[in-house]
């Protein structure tokens, strides 16, 4: 089992809310993996076991019916062989995304839970009676399966995103790290660490690169593919599973939720509320884009750089 684990450990995705998860990988493939690592065992014995890590044939063949970008398969290979390439170093490899909004406040969340009374909740989702908007940034520490979630209350944008990254850094990174020269993130293409957006790459040398004196080096995830970002499935979900069913009365609750969040394999959680108030819009001039000591990768450059401090 443990060597099937470890054969997925790079081309699995799972969903960020229900906690199921797949592969690229077909059972006839991961057989013949396992034959060469002195391991007999038929196809057909492997989707059994697959069965019981959680992974559902069902879910990948609609995965693939979104959109394939040409390059995907050589950006998995090569953010593999990066990700890779830190962890035997030593360096830290964070996973980031941002999780689904959440009204705050006495409103039905999906989800049931065990308890002799129904928790009464309003009848309509009125963002003008909410507390707020929680906007849950999620950072994954690969190496060590630690989480650290900054909830936003303001909007989910290029620089909450950096400030979040900021956060983890000092709370974490260098705690856990204290020989830490180098960064990589892995993100998607799209949202607020898109990676066409110029104050997402600016912000990073100002806020972590230069602050801090460390490289940053950044591998996005092709458009379609935000599902294998492990954040998703090794954190999101099981974050989402704990708190199915519970409404999210106040911001206290969310964080108890979020924190209270532990799996199995050993996953902790901690987080913060970032009350911090960011405008959209925000641009970034050519002469400010131009301070950024940018440079991209040879393979697939507009979705591999690093940002040298």
């Amino acid at each position: 089992m443990k060597e099937l684990e470890h054969l997925l450990q790079d081309d699995t995705a799972g969903h960020p809310m229900t906690g199921l998860q797949w592969a690229r990988k077909t059972t006839r493939t991961l057989a013949a993996e396992l034959e060469a690592r002195s391991l007999s065992i038929s196809p057909n014995t492997v989707g059994s076991l697959l069965r019981d890590l959680k992974y559902s044939l069902r879910v990948n063949r609609k995965s693939i019916a979104e959109t394939r970008h040409p390059d995907r398969d050589q950006q998995f290979r090569y953010l593999t062989r990066v990700k890779q390439d830190f962890l035997l170093r030593g360096q830290p490899v964070l996973s980031v995304d941002s999780k689904k909004r959440e009204l705050v406040g006495a409103f039905k969340n999906p989800g049931s839970t065990w308890r002799r009374q129904a928790d009464d909740v309003l009848v309509h989702d009125f963002p003008s009676v909410a507390e707020g908007v929680a906007l849950p940034y999620g950072l994954y520490d690969v190496a060590l399966n630690q989480g650290y979630v900054v909830v936003g209350t303001s909007k989910d944008t290029a620089a909450f995103a950096v400030d979040a990254i900021e956060l983890w850094l000092s709370s974490y990174g260098w705690w856990n790290y204290p020989h830490l020269t180098e960064l990589l993130i892995l993100c998607d293409a799209g949202g607020s660490n898109s990676c066409r957006t110029h104050l997402w790459k600016y912000a990073l040398s100002q806020r972590v690169a230069q602050e801090h004196g460390i490289a940053v080096t950044v591998c996005h995830y092709p458009p379609g593919a935000s599902k294998w970002n492990p954040v998703d499935h090794r954190l999101f979900s099981f974050i989402s599973l704990n708190w199915a069913g519970v409404p999210l009365r106040n911001y206290e609750t969310v964080l108890n939720r979020i924190r209270t969040t532990t799996t199995r394999t050993g996953l902790s959680v901690d987080a913060t509320l970032h009350p911090t108030i960011y405008e959209t819009g925000v641009k970034v001039d050519a002469e400010q884009f131009s301070q950024i000591h940018l440079q991209h990768h040879d393979i697939l450059p507009q979705w591999n750089y690093t940002i040298e401090s």
